[in-house]
């Protein structure tokens, strides 16, 4: 009610319920006479006016102090944001190289850089604009994302009532790792369905996939940036027959698309009336994008609080804030460390988790390689490495540690304190449960921008993935001429590509196999021999996955690689639907392609093909290439 000599707060609610379903209208001069009577009643029935107000008014004052509390309490966490409350609760043991670190936040002040960045200013990185103006949407996407919240929430409740089982993406690099972050540390709710993410060509892990789900009780997410992306289209048309034969009679409804607006998938959404087509902002590049549509509309199909996510993410994100001293800013310091130690020579940022934030490495291998590997320069994410000894690690080392702190952390601890006491450098970065994330993301994302302006480098695209994708393409078309793959052209074995080593290297597993416990478990145990005999940091991708993650570094970051390639024969093999070849001819050609990009940039690289690609195979072809 508003009226002459009264007050009305018109809360947000109230505001939302007038808009939905009031109307402006002049009462309060009208129907005296029948509230005089209806409150006559009331009293006759025990409901006494002054027992109303009585309770409105107690109710009144104690939501007023309970909104004063809010304020204040909002307040404090403000001030706590902008103090850099991230960064004091960071336990950080440099080594001795304080001083490096300080240094570089020093120019950072000087050079007015994070100012910069939040304006927007590509001369941070780079004097040409190109792929860099247009690229910055990450840095406040959680205000983007906060209004599209509900829509997303609505969405996923909707789906999980019509009663889908699974839900499988299909999608490579930036628009699956960030979705692989959280089906791995959340897994699903109760009666939400479960989320497996497709990131391969090859026949073994998508007949895996198949074998597991109903396709007619599946949600299928194509999730391309560019909408071109081969590996999710051709996907699609293998998933959208298999629908079909299913009995579904509109495919289209058991598929959504995750997209920039304008491009061919969203085109293809409309034409074969896909459920929904989610339009991403266009200024976000995919590996930034976690925290937008593609890493959120996973998110919220297997019941995770994605507002929740967010309000962390932006927490972070006004601990970036241009107000904040860069001491104190979460994402400007680790930037500064990272970078700084890199250009000092320690380029291996060694990436150690808590269990239930490993896949965490993967995405952050991408969001570092792929950003800063180029020009010959770069750092070097190591992920998923085996702990080993001190002794074992070389000075070209720096370790983050991200320590969830409910989870089973004794191995990692131990390891990693005698690892601090041996001198190398360790940030330690704390996790008070896996919404966290949220933050983590953020930070990440500001670290690599301001890593990137440190070691001379623009962060933002990505000139060498293109030229595996080129010699794939050059490899499919000779098939289709010739009926056969050109031969592999890559002499050496695991011994001899080893003995070129050089300080400062790095051994690289390339494994285009299917990715199971068995197969982790062996080339778990090959880094664990190098690192023992050679000191030497290694990495494991699997591909294609790695082809939009690491493949980057791998061409256009410095020369210090030794790239192992493991390829296998297929045991079974399913053909791409409208296309002349099957997914085991793309699988080899991706391989193919990739060795012969490495070699035209003289990399040294050595190509293995085991029998099938089971372990004990992979085992016995290891073991046939030189003992370590």
């Amino acid at each position: 009610m508003i009226g002459q000599d009264t007050v009305n707060t018109l809360p947000p609610p109230t505001i939302q319920a007038f808009i939905d379903h009031g109307k402006v209208d002049s009462t309060l001069e009208r129907g005296g006479k029948e509230a005089e009577t209806l409150l006559g009643a009331l009293e006759s029935a025990g409901i006494g006016l002054k027992q109303v107000t009585d309770k409105l008014l107690a109710d009144g004052v104690k939501a007023f102090d309970d909104a004063y509390t809010k304020i204040m309490t909002g307040i404090e966490v403000k001030r706590s944001r902008l103090g850099g409350a991230a960064v004091r609760d960071v336990e950080t043991d440099l080594g001795g190289s304080e001083k490096i670190v300080k240094e570089a936040l020093a120019g950072l002040t000087e050079g007015d850089v994070v100012a910069r960045i939040w304006k927007k200013d590509h001369t941070v990185w780079n004097p040409r604009p190109d792929e860099i103006v247009n690229r910055l949407g990450w840095l406040d996407v959680t205000d983007v994302m906060e209004e599209r919240a509900l829509e997303i929430e609505a969405f996923a409740l909707e789906m999980r009532d019509a009663g889908f089982e699974d839900v499988v993406l299909l999608g490579m690099g930036g628009s699956s790792l960030g979705a692989e972050v959280l089906r791995t540390a959340f897994g699903s709710a109760p009666g939400f369905p479960r989320l497996t993410v497709l990131d391969s060509t090859l026949p073994s892990t998508i007949g895996a996939v198949t074998g597991a789900i109903n396709p007619s009780r599946t949600l299928f997410i194509v999730s391309s940036k560019s909408g071109t992306t081969t590996e999710p289209l051709i996907l699609y048309r293998y998933f959208t027959d298999l629908v079909e034969r299913a009995g579904v009679r509109h495919a289209g409804l058991n598929f959504i698309a995750i997209t920039d607006p304008g491009t061919p998938l969203a085109k293809l959404g409309e034409e074969q009336r896909f459920r929904r087509v989610f339009l991403n902002p266009p200024d976000i590049g995919g590996r930034y994008s976690v925290l937008s549509f593609f890493g959120l509309v996973p998110a919220a199909l297997i019941g995770v609080d994605i507002r929740v996510l967010l309000d962390r993410a932006d927490t972070m994100r006004e601990g970036c804030a241009s107000c904040v001293p860069v001491q104190n800013s979460a994402g400007s310091w680790l930037g500064a460390c990272i970078g700084s130690l890199a250009l000092e020579g320690r380029d291996k940022l060694t990436l150690v988790t808590s269990p239930t934030m490993a896949s965490f490495g993967l995405w952050v291998e991408q969001l570092i390689a792929e950003s800063t590997g180029k020009d010959g320069r770069g750092i070097v994410p190591i992920a998923g490495e085996p702990l080993a000894a001190p002794e074992q690690y070389g000075g070209d080392r720096q370790f983050v540690y991200l320590r969830l702190q409910s989870d089973n952390n004794a191995a990692a601890d131990s390891a990693l304190s005698a690892i601090r006491r041996s001198g190398q450098p360790l940030v330690v970065l704390d996790m008070k449960d896996r919404f966290d994330l949220g933050a983590e993301f953020y930070r990440w994302e500001f670290a690599t921008a301001v890593a990137g302006h440190i070691i001379g480098i623009h962060p933002f695209n990505q000139p060498d993935v293109q030229r595996a994708k080129d010699a794939t393409e050059r490899v499919l078309g000779e098939f289709v001429k010739t009926g056969h793959l050109p031969e592999t052209r890559s002499r050496g074995t695991l011994s001899s590509l080893l003995a070129l080593s050089q300080p400062g290297d790095y051994f690289g597993i390339m494994a285009y196999v299917q990715q199971t416990p068995e197969t982790d478990k062996v080339f778990a145990g090959l880094r664990r021999r190098v690192m023992e005999r050679y000191h030497m940091a290694t990495t494991l991708g699997y591909g294609p996955r790695f082809l939009h993650s690491t493949g980057q570094l791998h061409k256009g970051g410095p020369d210090k690689g030794l790239f192992l390639q493991v390829t296998a024969n297929h045991d079974t093999d399913a053909p791409v639907p409208g296309a002349p070849y099957t997914f085991g001819v793309v699988a080899d050609a991706q391989a193919l392609g990739d060795l012969q990009a490495l070699q035209a940039t003289g990399r040294r690289v050595v190509s293995l093909r085991a029998e099938s690609d089971s372990g004990a195979s992979i085992e016995s072809l290891l073991a046939g290439n030189g003992k370590l």
